[in-house]
Order: structure tokens, then C-alpha cells, then sequence
């Protein structure tokens, strides 16, 4: 490696062996092969409701999730299979339940924007804008009284920022300082509303300081500059200092949901975006830093290329539930006497 490519090295890398790295990319490329063929299965009739795709953001998702431990919890959204696949979760089971099978994560009950994953963390994809919020908050309260050190992360868009639990779980974060990481994916599209016209503030990390919350804004197209600030919110965290936000600036290529018809913005901006890519640049990253060499990026593309096939495949012929348990898992099981 030259000098120069030596100095440009991100310190972040330090923290990430090769293996590690390799591994992200990997589940930067699963999530983009991920979101393509549950999009071209929605197309073909296969699957049903809407989807909203992430496509675009893989970098924000992967980037955050780099610093978590495996008894780390998280939060997302409804725009969240980036942060399920982020956080480990197993494409043949989110394709099962995209399916409405009885393999899928929440037994084909859930679909798209309810996929919970609590092995792993994954406390749960949410409908509702914001709804996840308040939930993270109460997640890192419960971890304080169990005395454990683990963190929570709370995935949220620019438009969650403009509602009520917002501020109301930011308050109460920084007031018992809970180890909460709060990162917003801004997108720049609350559906098919600008954050110019939604918001009074130009980012929105600037509401971080009314509540003695630390912020940051990153570029959440390249995977270092997530990475870095998310080891710095989950150390800090760790250390008992309290709550961060992160505001990851990026793109949704695809419109808000499968029914948008992308009238709001320009082609000329989307096709800029999409030169910004963010698995490109991380992999020309890796690349340039002698970290992979391109066979080795392709044979992770074609590695995850099998992966999504294999994983279509089990959700085809996996059962679907029977009309018999159409209760079932709607409350907790009970408990027996």
C-alpha cells in the first residue's frame, strides 16, 4: 500500500479486521440482492401489500450495526430490512415471511414492516412512524435495571423526527442517560415530503442539543464515516455517558413504497444519488487499500447472488399457516399452570 493510501486509511479499520470488513460488505451486497428479489417477487404476484425498499442506504444500516455485540438490541422501522440483515438476520426466514409463510420470523403474521428477530436483537420493525422511539427507550431503562451493558440502537427517518415520541424519548434518554444510540437515516423524503418543507431546522441533529444529547452528521453513503461515529455513540453508551444521535445523510432510490410514483423529484437527482452508491465506493475502498482484490469482491457477489436464490426457494415451498391457528400469536402464549 502507498503512503498516500496509508494516510487516507480510515482509523475506523482499526477496530474492523479484514474478515470483519469482508463481512460487511458482504451484507451490504445481501441487503441491495435482498430488497431486488423481494421486489421482482412483489412484481410477479408472489408476494402481497407493499414493501418500502431501503436500496441506496445499505451503508447507514451496515455502518451502525458494525459496532454492535450480539446482546445488543435495536429498533427499526418500516423501512428497515437493511437493519435486520444488518444485524444477522437470515434472509430465507425474511423471505419466508415476506411470503406470509409459517417459517417466516413472525410465522408469516408480520410481513414487510413487522419483522422482529429477538435472538439477535432485533426487537422489531414498526409500522408506525416514530413508534419504535419510545420502545427503544424503555429497552435501555430495563437493561440499566438488569445491571447489563449492553446498548440499544433506535433506526428512525427525518419524518420521525417531527413527531411528539421523538422528543419525548430524547428527553427522557439524556434525563436518566440511557445508553441509547438514536440514528437517523435522513433520507431527505418523509414520504413525499422534502426536509425542506417539513422541517424548521436544517438537520436534524441540530434538536439534539436542547436535550444535552451529543450529535453527529455523517455521510451515510460511505460505510467508514457511519462505522466511525457509531463506535464513538456505542463506547460512549457503554462508558454509562449517556444517549447520541448520529444523522446519517443518505438516499432511498426507490420512491417511499412500491406505489410511488416519484413526482416529486427530478430524475436528474435520483441518477445523482445513484452515482454515489455505496456498495461501489465501500468496495473500491476495500480494493484500494489491498483489503480484497476484485475477484474476491466478485466471488462475494456471486456467494450472495446463491444466497438469495436458495432463499427464495425455501419461502416457495415453505407451508403457509393453517386457517385453524389464524389466533394464534396474536397475544403472548399462555402461561401454563
Amino acid at each position: 500500500m502507498s503512503a498516500a493510501l496509508e494516510r487516507n486509511r480510515p482509523a475506523v479499520y482499526d477496530r474492523l479486521s479484514p474478515a470483519q470488513l469482508r463481512e460487511a460488505l458482504r451484507r451490504m451486497q445481501l441487503i441491495r440482492q435482498f430488497e431486488e428479489g423481494a421486489e421482482q417477487a412483489y412484481m410477479r404476484g408472489q408476494i402481497h401489500g407493499t414493501m418500502h425498499l431501503s436500496i441506496g442506504q445499505e451503508a447507514s444500516a451496515v455502518g451502525i450495526c458494525a459496532a454492535l455485540g450480539p446482546d445488543d438490541k435495536m429498533t427499526s422501522t418500516h423501512r428497515g430490512h437493511g437493519h435486520c440483515i444488518g444485524k444477522g438476520a437470515d434472509p430465507k426466514r425474511m423471505f419466508a415471511e415476506f411470503f406470509g409463510k409459517e417459517s417466516g420470523y413472525c410465522r408469516g403474521r408480520g410481513g414487510s414492516m413487522h419483522i422482529a428477530d429477538v435472538a439477535q436483537g432485533n426487537l422489531g420493525a414498526n409500522g408506525i412512524v416514530g413508534g419504535g422511539l419510545p420502545i427503544a427507550v424503555g429497552a435501555a431503562l430495563a437493561l440499566r435495571q438488569q445491571k447489563r451493558p449492553d446498548v440499544v440502537v433506535c433506526f428512525f427517518g427525518d419524518g420521525a423526527s417531527n413527531e411528539g415520541a421523538f422528543h419525548e424519548a430524547l428527553n427522557m434518554a439524556a434525563l436518566w442517560k440511557l445508553g441509547v444510540i438514536f440514528v437517523c437515516e435522513n433520507n431527505q423524503y418523509g414520504m413525499s415530503t422534502s426536509t425542506e418543507r417539513s422541517m424548521s431546522v436544517a438537520n436534524v441533529a441540530d434538536r439534539a442539543p436542547a436535550y444535552d444529547i451529543p450529535a453527529r452528521i455523517v455521510d451515510g453513503n460511505r460505510f467508514a464515516d457511519v462505522a466511525e461515529a457509531a463506535f464513538e455513540a456505542v463506547d460512549r453508551a457503554r462508558a454509562g455517558g449517556g444517549p447520541s444521535l448520529i444523522e446519517s445523510k443518505t438516499y432511498r432510490i426507490r420512491g417511499h413504497s412500491r406505489s410511488d410514483r416519484n413526482r416529486y423529484r427530478s430524475k436528474a437527482e435520483i441518477e445523482d444519488w445513484i452515482t454515489r452508491d455505496p456498495i461501489k465506493m465501500f468496495a473500491e475502498e476495500l480494493r484500494a487499500l489491498g483489503i480484497l482484490d476484485s475477484a474476491e469482491i466478485a466471488r462475494i457477489q456471486d456467494e450472495v447472488a446463491a444466497e438469495i436464490a436458495e432463499g427464495l426457494a425455501f419461502a416457495r415451498d415453505s407451508a403457509a399457516p393453517d386457517i385453524a391457528d389464524l389466533l394464534c400469536y396474536v397475544y403472548s402464549a399462555p402461561i401454563e399452570q
